[in-house]
């Protein structure tokens, strides 16, 4: 029976777990926010992309990226670069000295489209480059580091440096890339005007659906045999290899799976927003990221998701009430949840608030705890078991 338990997709807690987010996202947030905190609500939720594929990567798998701002940024470059050229037309373009290309291209003198931008005149392509440019980057830099076995801090620097070159890259390439400006003034998506309300509405819903295939894409992998060997890689990872199990290979695959999370994310920010430049790029959003899942909950899917909101909510109440003062508060919200609660809201709900529930509801009488080291992906933090 514990075994079943353990093997299945949700338990009965997860399910009402993840049940009570899709009311918050799909319900409470759209009925109780006017069209603009939606809009910023949605752009929050983005950001969650990037801490759902952290918390596999960090929590489950203890590989902790401080460059997951990269392929948060790829993404939104992808998606920006379409929306760019759709909105370059001869017409729109007519009062540039060669009309047709980007803007930012004509200011800095530059005469034909790069044969780079051509591909993504094409939506599916986009869409495509949207996944496939993280994860073949992520690929990359997982190879190079993982099959040398780098890990631990050194791979946290490492990341750390890669942000840092590709916004050097970004700002330095300004006649290709729009420079420290980004790139702006998008306007359609195949036709569609997506800068009404009405859009943003919609774009936010296409937001929260695709969460929630992240979600259930994450909680596959956790309730999957490769979630176990990341839990056994953390912990022990030479025991790991000594048993026969390629850990280099399954650290490429969550670092890859995670890039793939930040692309999306990356892409629907720049839908929602408008824009992408390379502010979100490098190492402060790639840091303010990591801050997101431990807020939450490293090893929690749903508390990386609610640790977004929190702290993104938090900065934009502090910065709008507060503005002098708005990073100390922010500062001192992050050092407060890490200190009393190391596994955040997640560790907080399921160490404070639930077992005083259970109690309460119990007449008195605490339930015990489950067994299962696993048994709220959701919410629910897992237990190291006791030294023998």
């Amino acid at each position: 029976m514990q075994t079943d338990r353990k093997n299945r997709f949700l338990t009965r807690e997860e399910a009402v777990y993840f049940a009570i987010l899709a009311a918050v996202v799909f319900l409470i947030l759209p009925l109780a926010l006017d069209p603009f905190r939606l809009n910023l609500f949605g752009k929050y939720l983005t950001y969650a992309f990037v801490a759902i594929g952290l918390v596999l990567c960090w929590g489950a798998g203890g590989i902790l990226s401080l460059g997951q701002g990269v392929f948060f940024g790829l993404g939104g470059y992808c998606m920006a670069m379409f929306l760019k050229l759709e909105a370059s037309t001869p017409e729109n373009t007519a009062i540039q000295s060669t009309p047709g290309i980007p803007d930012f291209m004509d200011w800095n003198q530059i005469t034909a489209l790069p044969w780079w931008w051509e591909p993504f005149h094409s939506l599916f392509f986009s869409l495509l480059a949207v996944v496939v440019v993280p994860v073949v980057f992520a690929f990359i830099v997982g190879v190079a580091m993982f099959r040398r076995r780098v890990g631990g801090v050194y791979f946290a620097i490492i990341t750390q440096a890669i942000a840092a070159i590709l916004t050097i890259l970004i700002i330095g390439q300004q006649g290709f890339t729009g420079g420290v400006n980004g790139i702006t003034d998008l306007r359609t998506l195949n036709g569609w005007d997506i800068r009404t309300d009405e859009a943003k509405t919609a774009l936010y819903f296409v937001n929260g659906a695709l969460l929630f295939a992240c979600l259930f894409a994450a909680q596959y992998v956790r309730r999957s045999k490769l979630g176990r060997l990341l839990i056994a890689m953390r912990d022990q990872e030479d025991r790991v290899r000594f048993s026969g199990y390629d850990v280099a290979s399954f650290k490429i695959f969550v670092f890859c799976l995670g890039a793939a999370f930040a692309g999306i994310g990356g892409a629907m920010f720049t839908l929602q927003v408008g824009f992408m430049s390379p502010t979100l790029v490098g190492i402060v959003p790639s840091i303010e990221m990591v801050i997101f899942a431990a807020v939450g909950g490293r090893l929690s899917i749903l508390g990386a998701v609610y640790g977004t909101l929190l702290v993104n909510w938090a900065k934009t109440t502090f910065s709008e009430s507060f503005p002098e003062l708005w990073l100390l508060g922010l500062g001192a919200l992050f050092i407060a949840v890490v200190m009393t609660f190391p596994n955040g809201l997640a560790g907080l709900w399921s160490e404070q608030i639930m077992p005083r529930a259970r109690k309460l509801f119990a007449g008195g009488t605490a339930r015990p705890a489950p067994a299962s080291p696993d048994t709220a992906a959701g919410l629910t933090q897992p237990r190291k078991a006791a030294a023998e």
